[in-house]
């Protein structure tokens, strides 16, 4: 699990120098966008994966690992302005904004620590077009609450389904990152 920790937290570093790097070039611009946006936009990038994931090949140079990166840092600005509110402007700046992705990381990793205790890292023998397919899954539900208005009977509310989307980025990247290693180490 210690292991499992670090991978996680390196994860995590890329995805907030990334997160950082934006803020710098264009603001907080993201803060105008409504939910229903921020899952659209997610949902554009799994869906991307899945075609690729299908189709064998991609036209596009952008990477996979990149598409969950969004789809990770997406998450995270979604869990943001569902505390604060959509903004009409940017209203956060990089430090402010840094603190806060920090905040629902470390959210979403608490979160991953207390599953994996109870499911035994089971993720570790999963495939990435596995993670793939749960976050449309995710994206499905986090719609249908959207239609409802945000009411449920008895299933988690939009939060939980964006952290559960961190979560299947970061083990997707942990991956990908064990895979690309493993290819270096075969190669002659």
């Amino acid at each position: 699990m210690s292991h499992t920790s670090q991978q996680y937290d390196e994860v995590i570093q890329k995805c907030r120098f990334l997160f950082e790097n934006k803020m710098k070039d264009y603001g907080s611009a993201w803060r105008i966008l409504r939910l229903p946006s921020l899952t659209d936009q997610i949902f554009i990038k799994a869906q991307r994966i899945r075609s690729i994931e299908e189709k064998g090949t991609q036209l596009v140079a952008d990477d996979l690992q990149g598409e969950f990166i969004g789809i990770l840092n997406y998450s995270i600005i979604a869990l943001i302005n569902l505390e604060l509110g959509v903004a009409d402007q940017p209203d956060l700046g990089v430090e402010e904004a840094s603190e806060k992705f920090e905040k629902y990381a470390g959210e979403a990793k608490l979160l991953m620590e207390r599953k994996n205790h109870d499911y035994g890292e089971a993720w570790r023998d999963m495939r990435i077009s596995s993670f793939t397919d749960l976050i449309l899954q995710k994206i499905l539900r986090i719609k249908q609450i959207e239609n409802n208005e945000g009411n449920t009977l008895v299933s988690e509310g939009i939060d939980a389904n964006y952290f559960d989307m961190v979560n299947y980025s970061v083990f997707a990247l942990i991956k990908m990152n064990e895979a690309a290693v493993l290819k270096q180490k075969v190669k002659p």
